[in-house]
C-alpha cells in the first residue's frame, strides 16, 4: 500500500474545504438529507445517516440544522430533492478523476463539471472510464505524535484494519466499506485523535505528475472541489514533494 490518494493529502495541507466553512456545512447537510431519504431518519438503523451526523457534529454544525436536514430528507419539511451523480474523466497528463456530486439540477451540474474539466486541461469521460481504477474503503489518518509505530500497528490489528501504512506524515488505517462505521466508533471510543476520516475512493495505482502538468492538475482539482454541487473529488495522481512545493508557492 503506497498510501491514501495523494490528492487527499494535498487537500488537508491546503485546507481546500475546511477554510470554506459555509461550503463545508452545505456539503454535510446535503449528505444528511440524502442519507435520510434513502435509508430513513433513524440513525440507529441507518449507518450512512449515523456517519453523516457524526461528521456534521465533528465540524460543529448546529443541531437544529442537522434536524432540519433529516426532516427534509424524510419529507417532513419541504426542501430540494438531491440526487447523487458520479462523473468520471481525465486531468492533464491522463490522471484519472472521480467527481461525486449531489444536485437538484442534473443538466446544470454536468454542464459546469464539463466546463471545469475543459478549462483546466482535462476532459469529462463516459461512465465507467476510470471508476474501475478505484476501490471504496474506509480511511483514517492518525497523527504520528499520538503514539509510536508499535502502538499504532497493535491498534490497527485490534480494530480489524484491512490494511495500514506508516510511510507518510500520518499513520494510515484502511478498512473494508462494511467495517468503516464500527472502526470509527472504536477509534472515537478510545479517544484516538484523527487528522482525517472518510469513506474514500482509493486508487489501485498512482500516476506520477511532473512539474510541467502539476500546477494545471491542481487547479482542476481545486476548481472541482470549489463547485457547490460537488461533494468529493478523487484522483490517482502522485506528485513529488519538491514539485508539490513548487506548485503551491
Amino acid at each position: 500500500m503506497s498510501g491514501h490518494s495523494k490528492w487527499a493529502g494535498i487537500k488537508h495541507k491546503k485546507a481546500v474545504t475546511d477554510a470554506r466553512r459555509g461550503k463545508l456545512f452545505t456539503r454535510l447537510l446535503k449528505e444528511i438529507s440524502v442519507a435520510a431519504r434513502l435509508g430513513g431518519g433513524d440513525p440507529a438503523g441507518n449507518p450512512r445517516l449515523r456517519t453523516a451526523i457524526q461528521d456534521a457534529k465533528t465540524s460543529n454544525v448546529p443541531n437544529d440544522n442537522i434536524d432540519r436536514a433529516i426532516k427534509k430528507g424524510t419529507g417532513e419539511l419541504e426542501g430540494a430533492e438531491y440526487e447523487e451523480i458520479t462523473y468520471e474523466g481525465y486531468g492533464p497528463g491522463g490522471v484519472a478523476v472521480l467527481v461525486e456530486a449531489m444536485t437538484d439540477n442534473r443538466n446544470r451540474t454536468v454542464s459546469e463539471v464539463r466546463h471545469l474539466f475543459a478549462k483546466h486541461g482535462g476532459n469529462l469521460g463516459e461512465n465507467g472510464c476510470v471508476s474501475w481504477m478505484f476501490d471504496q474503503r474506509g480511511y483514517f489518518a492518525i497523527p504520528k505524535d499520538a503514539m509510536d509505530e508499535e502502538q499504532f500497528i497493535k491498534l490497527a490489528l485490534e480494530i480489524g484494519a484491512d490494511d495500514l501504512s506508516t510511510e507518510g506524515e500520518d499513520y494510515e488505517i484502511y478498512t473494508t466499506l462494511e467495517d468503516y462505521v464500527s472502526a470509527r466508533e472504536e477509534l472515537e471510543g478510545r479517544e484516538i485523535p484523527l487528522d482525517a476520516h472518510e469513506l474514500a475512493m482509493v486508487p489501485q495505482s498512482y500516476l506520477e505528475v511532473g512539474a510541467d502538468k502539476a500546477p494545471q492538475m491542481l487547479r482542476l482539482l481545486e476548481a472541482l472541489e470549489d463547485y457547490d454541487d460537488v461533494q468529493h473529488v478523487w484522483a490517482n495522481l502522485d506528485i513529488d514533494e519538491d514539485v508539490l512545493a513548487g506548485s503551491s508557492s
